[in-house]
């Protein structure tokens, strides 16, 4: 099922050059745009105790599933990309083992953390996090079953992280509604 799947994503490079462009950004220049919307969201949070808390959750998040969980995983396991599996020219460079996906656990566990502050915009970042993982599935440099891997390290860590930090996020939540 996971070849299946990624035949037929991967199947639409190479089909067309506006394609090919847009999986290639999806995949390796969205993430900057990402990080780049989260700043200003930490920004746009009122008092510094709430950007200070916001970006706290999510780096701890991040750094549970992208830095610690998914680099144990792939330290102990190591499951080729399907470029070495399948013997084809990627068109971006990875290396490294591809299960699971760091990028889709990262993303993921900010897209959640976005959602518990603000919905509309964790919406977007699920959304946006999913074009991701896909686009790396196209790209050649991840199964479908590295994407959903890492999405659920991704958001089992930040849902970890926020039931860990609820207690504060009570009192930090109250002082955000005292602000509004």
């Amino acid at each position: 099922m996971d070849s299946l799947i990624f035949n037929f994503i991967h199947g639409l490079s190479g089909r067309g050059f506006f394609l090919d462009v847009v999986g290639i950004f999806a995949a390796k220049y969205l993430p900057y745009f990402l990080y780049a919307a989260f700043i200003w969201l930490v920004i746009l949070q009122p008092g510094w105790r709430l950007k200070l808390f916001f970006s706290s959750e999510a780096a701890i998040a991040v750094i549970l599933s992208r830095g610690l969980i998914t680099e144990i995983i792939n330290f102990f396991y190591y499951s080729p990309r399907p470029l070495e599996t399948l013997s084809f020219q990627a068109l971006i460079s990875e290396s490294g083992s591809s299960m699971p996906s760091g990028h889709a656990a990262l993303f993921f566990a900010l897209s959640l953390i976005i959602y518990i502050w603000n919905r509309r915009w964790g919406i977007w970042y699920f959304i946006l996090s999913l074009i991701i993982g896909l686009a790396r599935i196209f790209v050649g440099v991840h199964w479908p079953l590295d994407i959903v891997a890492g999405a659920a390290i991704g958001i089992v860590s930040a849902l970890l992280v926020h039931w860990v930090l609820s207690g504060y996020y009570g009192k930090v939540r109250e002082q955000k509604n005292m602000h509004s």
